[in-house]
């Protein structure tokens, strides 16, 4: 019966494992998330594999670049699919979507700005525009009101 399992892979390879494991037809989920440009595995060094225990074992065990499959004494220890769907549920896209600040903030929802020079002050967030991830914010600060063009990660949504 197959079930899904954690195996460790060698430094940098986990790219690698995942083009092997998909040409051979074993079913794999490498969460990952990008860093600017750059694409990342989210659990570097580790993936989720789907594979019949005891029957492709050793195939998954010796495939190039896959340091061991996770588990005890007695065996690799499976994983519940419901784990996995947690994780995919945060992708947007095909990657891991994180926010530093708790959830993300939507239209109309009160934000107060988490880091850089304006940190604390609190507005309304307007508008998501799409170059660099910036959003608009309508501030109310003392007498002053305006808008402010901010990169969307540098804010928080306030929670009562």
């Amino acid at each position: 019966m197959e079930s899904w399992y954690v195996i460790n892979t060698k430094p940098k390879r986990e790219f690698q494992v995942e083009r092997l494991f998909q040409e051979g037809g074993i079913k794999i989920y490498n969460p990952r998330y990008r860093e600017g440009l750059k694409t990342k595995p989210f659990f570097p060094g580790y993936q989720f594999v789907l594979f019949d225990y005891p029957g492709q074992y050793k195939l998954v065990k010796y495939t190039r670049g896959v340091k061991r499959i996770v588990g005890n004494e007695e065996g690799p220890i499976p994983i519940e699919e419901r784990i996995l769907r947690e994780i995919q549920a945060r992708e947007v896209d095909g990657f891991i979507e994180f926010f530093k600040y708790g959830p993300e903030p939507q239209v109309g929802d009160e934000i107060e700005v988490a880091e850089g020079p304006l940190k604390g002050l609190r507005g309304v967030f307007k508008k998501d525009l799409s170059d660099q991830d910036r959003v608009m914010i309508l501030l109310d600060y003392v007498s002053y009101q305006g808008q402010l063009l901010i990169e969307k990660k540098k804010l928080k949504k306030v929670i009562y």
